[in-house]
């Protein structure tokens, strides 16, 4: 066992797990999943969230608060000193033989997270106590590790980090979903002919929480050529499926001088990265998962790490989608979105994998993006992944400032708030790309959960601000 530095006074028990000789002398800190009391001994089932699993902590009755210590309830916190031993007991290697127990905080009788499995409809009920279960510890474990391997793969890839702003008067998507930033007096705002005067706002004018940062981001890419951006978004969309939050992490890279192609290249590069850190760092959390919550899962991700990443255009996908031998619940028409039963059936039944559909209809697809000279379709493209659908959606950026405007025109987009966005057209524009990869989607398709509520720690979703 190698030495681990800590400023609690602690040993984590993940490291005492992993030991390969006994030690004495040593204090492990955590919660009591279970305390049992036998004939002259008990057992607590100690876990610190290092790992998912608990050390077992073997209470000797010549301990001067045995009493005490024995009859604690699941969910105390304790302390204990003592030396790491062989245990003889089937399906642990080691447990800890206590020679000294500090009591740091008890539980009420009604803590409820007792020894059972809880719903996850339940658990969402009590999300401040619910890391302290296993799955959820799984979960958030996995994320930690996914959030430190985006940063780790975009330096190793020599990209620039930005942190863009949280409040903006730019609505990237044009939808018009924002939440509102205002200081003004919601019950009299002043106002001028009628209108709400929001030059009295604190901003001098309406601001929002942004839907994204990739704006912001294309104009750092024009001069630091590869970025990314890694942080909070926010959509004021009244939807309370299973795929959406209010709040979210977005990730989102730009890269100078790249055209589609290289947009695809970068995303499945991405993608094998993060899937492929998680199966070799997160072993025992994905286990669990593979087990608990999605039966197959590390099969999944194992066939992603190593699967051919086909492409074809929307058109091609639309026209093998009308060639399926089923109905669809939605009509398949050339000029409307793909459903995800569409992207379920592409990838799951006549690809067999991860796939690229680029090329889409103008009228479906943002504003920013690169009009192909048929003048019909964009340079954007989605990833799709088996089980899920679109992963990551992105596309080539329109450089071009007069078809920009053109279509900000067509979209009915205000230029004015943008002209900064237009102004990197005029000044030393490029060709460029980018992508968009919201993290708790990628988080639900590495952990098996079904419901993004799941896989962040406090969601925020219609009718729901709690914790």
């Amino acid at each position: 066992m190698t030495d681990v530095i800590t400023f609690t006074g602690r040993t984590p028990i993940k490291q005492l797990l992993a030991a390969v000789a006994p030690l004495t002398e040593l204090t492990v800190k955590g919660w009591a999943r279970t305390v049992r009391r036998g004939k002259d001994v008990a057992f607590i089932a100690l876990n610190d969230g290092s790992c998912c699993a608990t050390l077992q902590i073997v209470l000797d009755p010549k301990l001067p608060n045995y009493e005490e210590v024995s009859r604690l309830g699941t969910g105390a916190c304790v302390a204990v000193t003592g030396a790491l031993v062989a245990s003889p007991a089937a399906g642990q290697q080691w447990e800890l033989q206590a020679t000294l127990v500090a009591i740091l905080g008890t539980t009420d009788e009604d803590y409820p997270l007792q020894k059972k499995r809880h719903s996850f409809e339940f658990m969402r009920e009590i999300a401040h106590l619910r890391p302290r279960a296993n799955a959820f510890g799984a979960v958030f474990r996995i994320r930690s590790a996914l959030a430190f391997a985006v940063h780790q793969f975009f330096r190793e890839h020599g990209f620039m980090y930005v942190q863009t702003p949280i409040i903006t008067a730019s609505d990237c998507e044009g939808a018009g979903e924002m939440f509102r930033v205002t200081t003004l007096d919601a019950e009299q705002p002043p106002r001028v002919a009628g209108q709400i005067d929001y030059r009295r706002d604190f901003f001098a004018e309406r601001t929002g929480l942004t839907v994204s940062g990739q704006l912001e981001g294309e104009l750092f890419a024009t001069a630091f050529s590869d970025i990314y951006t890694f942080g909070p978004t926010f959509r004021a969309e009244n939807s309370n499926t299973s795929r959406h939050a209010a709040e979210f992490w977005m990730i989102e890279p730009e890269m100078a001088f790249a055209d589609l192609a290289a947009d695809c290249q970068l995303a499945e590069a991405f993608l094998r990265y993060l899937v492929t850190f998680a199966l070799n760092e997160c072993s025992e959390d994905l286990a669990f998962c593979n087990e608990r919550i999605e039966t197959g899962l590390l099969a999944k991700l194992e066939a992603l790490a190593q699967a051919t990443f086909e492409t074809i255009s929307y058109t091609e996908a639309v026209k093998l989608l009308e060639k399926a031998d089923r109905p669809f619940e939605f009509p398949v028409v050339w000029g409307r979105d793909l459903q995800s039963e569409h992207e379920r059936y592409l990838t799951e039944e006549v690809f067999n994998g991860p796939l690229f559909v680029t090329d889409y209809p103008q009228e479906i697809k943002a504003f920013y993006m690169r009009r192909n000279d048929d003048d019909r379709t964009v340079a954007a493209m989605d990833l799709l992944v088996p089980r899920v659908g679109e992963l990551i959606g992105g596309s080539q950026r329109e450089e071009r400032l007069d078809v920009l405007d053109e279509r900000m025109r067509t979209c009915g987009i205000d230029p004015a708030p943008l002209n900064w966005y237009r102004d990197i057209r005029r000044w030393g524009g490029c060709p460029h790309a980018g992508f968009g990869l919201g993290f708790e989607r990628l988080l639900m398709y590495v952990t098996g959960m079904e419901n993004i509520r799941d896989v962040i720690p406090f969601p925020r979703t219609p009718g729901n601000a709690r914790f």
